[in-house]
């Protein structure tokens, strides 16, 4: 029987994706922590994906960082490009559009070929990695005027407010797992985390007609722990169900959708799924589709840190222990060297 704190946000095609109320974890009783904490891990060995309402994050914090977030994509070209993204350690910097080409495809060739079936993305994109780092700086618009400055100050403290969701999501995991709370507050306080903005421009419809394999984003599973995404009303999210049909991730207001990314389902010994996920045309029909924003957090344990399986994931009497230990910031590196 489900816990009152948790609903169906998606169920279809054999996909349940739950919606899950986070306040039942940070500040209900033992046992509701502990059924909530079940069900945020049930929802990721199921489906990979959750929903999340109540998470502490507040309504205007998320509204404004979405403001300045289309601010930035309005600057001229010039100011962006000057920003653009280098390298996969640094994985700060603008991406224009045309530039990336989402998948999940790890050999260079491969994913030519693939951008030459379907095209590149739909998009434009900024990085913003965690300040401080001397060697791969974040890039900031406040170099061009006052508004750059405001820019900065938002995304700092959305990042900051980011980081404090995902040890919690991860201390909900631990207890849902039976292992100690803070089991991963030594692999996750670091920040080594992505604040990445999104714009999906506005699109004619024809784009899609002439082109049917043409997406905003295209199928792809993400990379680290786990993914927090915000994002607006437009539509066009979808996941793949467990029987290989992608199926629309409706907006639900005032949510975040958390899915759980490779390293995590690694970590895991793939006990907990990580799942393909697109952004395709929305839905809804239309001559023109007007444009898409949205920011997603990639979460990543502390780069300096060695990932071997989580305890009880596997028998060691039994030899069902999947892989083999790797460094969190090299494994990244590498999946994100594919992706440029």
């Amino acid at each position: 029987m489900k816990p009152e704190a948790v609903s169906n946000a998606v169920s279809q095609d054999g996909l349940e994706i739950p919606l899950i109320d986070f306040s039942a974890f940070m500040s209900g009783d033992e046992t509701t922590k502990r059924t909530t904490a079940q069900s945020i891990v049930h929802g990721f060995q199921r489906a990979g994906f959750i929903y999340l309402k109540n998470h502490g994050i507040p309504k205007a914090d998320v509204a404004n960082t979405f403001a300045e977030s289309a601010k930035f994509f309005r600057r001229p070209s010039s100011q962006k490009e000057a920003m653009g993204w280098t390298t996969p350690e640094a994985n700060r910097g603008y991406s224009q559009p045309g530039r990336e080409k989402t998948t999940d495809l790890k050999d260079a060739a491969d994913i030519e070929a693939k951008r030459a079936e379907e095209g590149a993305d739909l998009k434009e994109s900024f990085e913003i990695g965690r300040e401080g780092e001397p060697n791969h700086p974040n890039h900031w618009p406040d170099r061009f005027d006052d508004n750059g400055a405001d820019f900065k100050k938002q995304m700092l403290h959305f990042h900051d407010t980011c980081k404090q969701l995902h040890m919690q999501v991860m201390r909900a995991m631990a207890v849902g797992l039976g292992i100690d709370e803070s089991w991963f507050d030594s692999f996750c306080d670091g920040g080594d985390n992505t604040l990445r903005l999104l714009h999906y421009p506005e699109v004619q419809s024809t784009a899609f007609k002439k082109n049917k394999n043409t997406v905003r984003a295209g199928a792809h599973t993400d990379y680290g722990s786990i993914t927090l995404l915000f994002q607006d009303m437009a539509g066009g999210l979808q996941v793949l169900s467990p029987n290989g049909n992608f199926i629309d991730a409706t907006p639900i207001a005032d949510t975040i959708v958390v899915n759980a990314a490779d390293l995590l389902a690694r970590w895991s010994n793939d006990t907990i799924k990580s799942t393909k996920h697109r952004v395709v045309e929305p839905p809804i029909k239309a001559d023109v589709h007007p444009a898409r924003y949205s920011i997603a957090y990639f979460c990543n344990p502390n780069f300096d840190r060695f990932i071997d399986a989580i305890l009880g994931t596997y028998d060691e009497l039994k030899g069902d222990k999947k892989y083999e230990g790797i460094n969190s910031g090299d494994y990244l590196a590498q999946r994100l060297a594919a992706t440029y």
